[in-house]
């Protein structure tokens, strides 16, 4: 294992993926850490011991790293590193503190001076993302929805109105609500992709509106679940909009070219467009 070069005498911290649900997609430097590593912070010592067993490797250095202790043990991991230990990270499935314990964790380690190296792997997020069928160009990840309230009916909105494509993560027991507010938040016509157990031997893909989605499943899914939605349609402005903009700002005392530049901008309306709306305006 490799070592930067102000970093020499001390340990590195390793963010290993492992599988989210095929035990062949591990890859072979992902083996090596595991087995070279001093310590295996882990989110579960249950899960990434059976793994560990399935891989054929040592399981006792396992520290448990989950969402209620990996600050608590970040003084022990740092301590470690200080010795030049070697330390692994690992989730349930999947890539460290992408919607896992993970983030602080990683954050304390840097601020504490200490090289961190990532062994790419398994992502749900890619994953799903490639498979279903929609924009890979511009995306969001929303990792899991608030379950009640104002923040779930804002965090909702907010994914109505984005325009990048948004990635969803969520339980089969609060699918099939999810799919409704979704309906009603997006428009029943939206496109989305529901995608379950992923890399697994009952892998399901189904693609469609949110109308059809919200019919297709109910309260009995199981297994993993990945919610993509398609970006917010373009909502093409008005001339008429852009005209009484542009009106509302000359009567402020504005210049013709201050008037166009700001309702461009808060019409988010191509400048050109809004040039050729003044200058009929003033003639």
């Amino acid at each position: 294992m490799t070592k930067s070069d102000g970093n020499l005498n001390n340990g590195t911290l390793y963010l290993v993926a492992t599988p989210i649900g095929n035990l062949g997609d591990i890859s072979q430097r992902a083996c090596e850490v595991l087995k070279q590593v001093e310590v295996i912070a882990c989110e579960d010592t249950r899960r990434t011991g059976k793994l560990l067993e399935l891989l054929g490797l040592p399981t006792q250095r396992l520290m448990l790293a989950n969402e209620h202790t990996e600050v608590s043990v970040g003084a022990s991991i740092v301590e470690l590193l200080d010795q030049g230990q070697d330390v692994a990270l690992v989730s349930d499935a999947g890539t460290p503190a992408i919607s896992d314990p993970g983030e602080r964790l990683v954050s304390y380690v840097i601020a504490h001076g200490h090289r961190v190296s990532a062994v790419p792997g398994p992502s749900a997020v890619l994953t799903a993302l490639t498979l279903s069928g929609l924009s890979t160009q511009r995306w969001a990840m929303e990792g899991f929805l608030p379950r009640k309230g104002q923040e779930r009916e804002a965090r909702l909105e907010a994914v109505a109105s984005d325009d990048r494509t948004t990635i969803i993560f969520e339980s089969p027991k609060r699918l099939k609500k999810t799919l409704t507010d979704l309906a009603a938040a997006c428009g029943a016509d939206r496109q989305a992709a529901v995608l379950r157990e992923l890399t697994k031997l009952f892998e399901e893909i189904v693609r469609g509106s949110f109308s059809e989605l919200s019919e297709k499943f109910d309260d009995g899914a199981k297994g993993e679940i990945v919610i993509v939605v398609s970006a917010a349609p373009k909502k093409e402005v008005s001339d008429e909009a852009i005209a009484s903009a542009l009106e509302a700002e000359l009567m402020q005392g504005a210049t013709k070219s201050a008037a166009v530049s700001q309702v461009a901008a808060n019409l988010k309306a191509p400048r050109n467009r809004v040039y050729a709306l003044a200058h009929e305006i003033q003639k």
